[in-house]
């Protein structure tokens, strides 16, 4: 049984992360705001789960730590304030936790932490884990984040997962997206070229897992599936899945509006390819999206 950290253990992915976490045996650890709200989350697994509602509450060092904090990226238009909640809930609580760390004198033997595809910028080229970091706001939240982790590579083995778009159920991105499209009302944003890359959440999980197992050498993993598709290919196998029609386009401009800089997730995107992963022996359950979305609403 190992003793595991998890932050972001009550998100979309943090939910299905301690359900595999205890199927494994392991002891997690859970940091949350509000333990009693996390319980009622969790149910029947939360009689396996410890909650801290703060870093100064762990209280030995772990044999490894999943560190997935962060507030939804895409919740809240991106106001100075909001990016400031942003970089404080990722940043702010990575530093908080190698303080932790560092008063209980010792380190995790793993650490798995998050970061995105945002890393990457808008870019109309195929992108790997060796392409450089961009410039805009949420490529700069990422290198930051990934910067203040690095530090632990110093005494743990450190595996950086630059996520995609997550797709599973309930909940999540296609949450979102199922009840206008079952209505019909679903269509391509804009043009409609811009690139998605996503991860079914199944794929996700059993990643983290194989980090966690030292599968793989440590160090930065593209965790998205290996064929990132158009927005317009997006739409037409949503609608095919959901069996509704996806006539209508989305303009820019209005959303724009309304969304400001945050209008740049939906209407600019990036192809980023697991080449790390795949190398060194990851096997996607979900490698196309028609795949996923047929297991998802199957």
């Amino acid at each position: 049984m190992a003793v595991i950290w998890v932050t972001g253990g009550t998100g979309f992915v943090g939910d299905a992360l301690i359900s595999a976490l205890i199927a494994r045996g392991d002891q997690p650890i859970c940091l949350t705001r509000n333990p009693e709200r996390a319980q009622a989350r969790h149910g029947a697994l939360a009689q396996h789960v410890q909650y801290v509602d703060q870093i100064d509450a762990f209280e030995e060092v772990p044999d490894a730590m999943i560190n997935l904090s962060g507030e939804g990226i895409a919740d809240q238009r991106w106001t100075d304030r909001r990016k400031r909640q942003l970089r404080a809930s990722r940043i702010g609580v990575t530093h908080a936790l190698k303080a932790r760390l560092a008063t209980l004198g010792g380190a995790p033997a793993t650490v798995v932490t998050g970061s995105a595809v945002g890393y990457y910028g808008h870019s109309d080229q195929p992108l790997t884990e060796v392409d450089p970091a961009s410039h805009d706001f949420s490529a700069r939240l990422c290198a930051d984040w990934e910067a203040e982790a690095s530090d632990f590579a110093s005494l743990s083995a450190l595996y950086t997962l630059r996520i995609g778009v997550v797709m599973g159920l309930p909940g999540g991105f296609l949450g979102r997206l199922q009840r206008p499209f079952s209505l019909g009302l679903g269509g391509r944003l804009g043009h409609g070229r811009q690139m998605l890359s996503w991860i079914h959440r199944d794929d996700l999980v059993a990643l983290i897992l194989w980090c966690l197992d030292g599968r793989g050498a440590p160090g930065v993993y593209n965790a998205t599936a290996p064929n990132p598709i158009s927005n317009a290919e997006f739409t037409r196998a949503l609608g095919a899945a959901l069996h509704r029609p996806t006539w209508m386009t989305v303009p820019e401009a209005p959303l724009r509006l309304v969304l400001g800089e945050l209008a740049d997730l939906l209407f600019r995107g990036q192809a980023v390819y697991p080449t790390a992963a795949e190398a060194a022996g990851f096997e996607f359950r979900y490698k196309t999206l028609e795949s996923a979305l047929s297991q998802l609403f199957r």
